[in-house]
């Protein structure tokens, strides 16, 4: 008798459990997923980022290279300019000083 009111709770949340897989069954399979294809899927994003992985740490070894020889380079180019650049006077060519700004008379002292 006193499993009437366990009865009338557990019945009720078997038929919602049961109605509420049957209508989740149109928009989502509810069987198992299969582990092998999602491991072999892995695998081969992981091979992938790997050879990504790699071929951007030789890209960047190349530019480290290339830039250093830039580098190098610049500065043997900065002494060359530098020594077939004349040097420039720059006190000549300096504008004069602008005017001065005139007086203005006051007209406090009139009244």
């Amino acid at each position: 008798m006193c499993y009437t009111g366990l009865f009338k709770r557990i019945i009720p949340f078997a038929l919602t459990f049961a109605a509420g897989l049957f209508i989740a069954s149109f928009f989502v399979s509810i069987a198992f997923p299969t582990v092998k294809p999602w491991r072999k899927n892995r695998t081969s994003q992981e091979r992938q980022m790997r050879i990504e992985m790699d071929e951007l740490r030789e890209k960047v070894r190349t530019l480290r290279k290339e830039n250093e020889e830039l580098r190098r380079n610049a500065s043997d180019s900065d002494r060359i300019l530098q020594e077939a650049v004349p040097p420039v006077e720059l006190e000549a060519l300096h504008p004069p000083p602008p005017p001065k700004r005139p007086k203005q008379p006051r007209y406090d002292s009139l009244q």
